[in-house]
């Protein structure tokens, strides 16, 4: 490893050792999961500002976080960072053969395949490796705490390597059309179970819609989330300058500030 990882390692043996911090040191696997996710969600904040030292800092968080979980097994006699490296290197190299393995002609077997052949592979692998043998399913392993638009796409995206998928978007087009009256319907019959089931099916088939235009839909949401406060709030700068507040306005009236500040591109 190199010379400042091993620092690292050093740092993180430091705090959870006997003069450590005592934070540090009452911390488990259970109590480190909030600031895990918390890390994730901040290098995902980064990625969407397209902010490089920002991205750095919150990588360099999130690796602390994988150190921090390797420390503890280590202490529990279970395993250490070293193993984590070893085994995540033997699983990428064995998951792609194309890359790793050569032909008989004595070349890479990568230039011959695509995108979609390569993760079809993957999936097959997947199912061999013996940590996968009671994997009945291949929707299995998708975490059940993902937010709800990523796994609806990576669940959609599974199906779609074995096969199960539409041929293109069209179709997926005339379903969210379908589940929109089905929608309706039910809102007409009045019966609120059967409208979050068919709300939920509309929000399905438009993850899928998304997936077949190449758009991240949790990406997708979180962009509208953030116009949506950036317009909000330069419509409440824009109140607090009049000196007044929402309840001395009209529907109209905020609607207006509203279109004033969905017309500055930089909102």
């Amino acid at each position: 490893m190199s010379e400042n990882f091993d620092r690292l390692v050093s740092v993180m043996t430091r705090l959870r050792g006997e003069k450590g911090c005592p934070w540090d040191r009452e911390q488990n696997h259970d109590s480190l999961k909030p600031y895990l996710l918390e890390e994730v969600y901040e290098v995902l904040e980064a990625l969407e500002d397209k902010d490089s030292a920002a991205l750095k800092e919150e990588l360099g968080d999130l690796l602390f976080q994988v150190l921090f979980h390797s420390q503890i097994a280590k202490e529990n006699k279970a395993f250490d960072i070293e193993a984590v490296l070893v085994a995540i290197t033997e699983k990428m190299i064995h998951r792609h053969p194309h890359v790793f393995s050569k032909t008989s002609a004595g070349t890479s077997e990568a230039d011959k395949l695509d995108a979609k052949t390569v993760l079809s592979r993957w999936e097959e692998i997947k199912k061999k490796e013996s940590r996968n043998q009671d994997r009945k399913s291949v929707l299995d392993g998708i975490p059940v705490t993902l937010p709800a638009l990523s796994r609806a796409q990576q669940l959609q995206s599974r199906a779609a390597r074995v096969g199960f998928d539409w041929p293109d978007a069209s179709p997926v087009r005339l379903k969210i059309e379908e589940e929109l009256k089905e929608l309706e319907e039910a809102i007409s019959e009045g019966n609120q179970a059967e409208v979050e089931n068919e709300l939920g099916d509309v929000l399905f088939t438009l993850v899928n819609y998304a997936r077949f235009l190449r758009v991240n839909s949790e990406d997708a949401l979180r962009g509208a989330i953030q116009r949506f406060s950036r317009r909000f709030q330069s419509m409440e700068s824009e109140i607090e300058k009049a000196g007044c507040g929402f309840d001395a306005l009209s529907f109209d009236e905020m609607n207006a500030l509203w279109e004033k500040a969905k017309s500055n591109t930089a909102l």
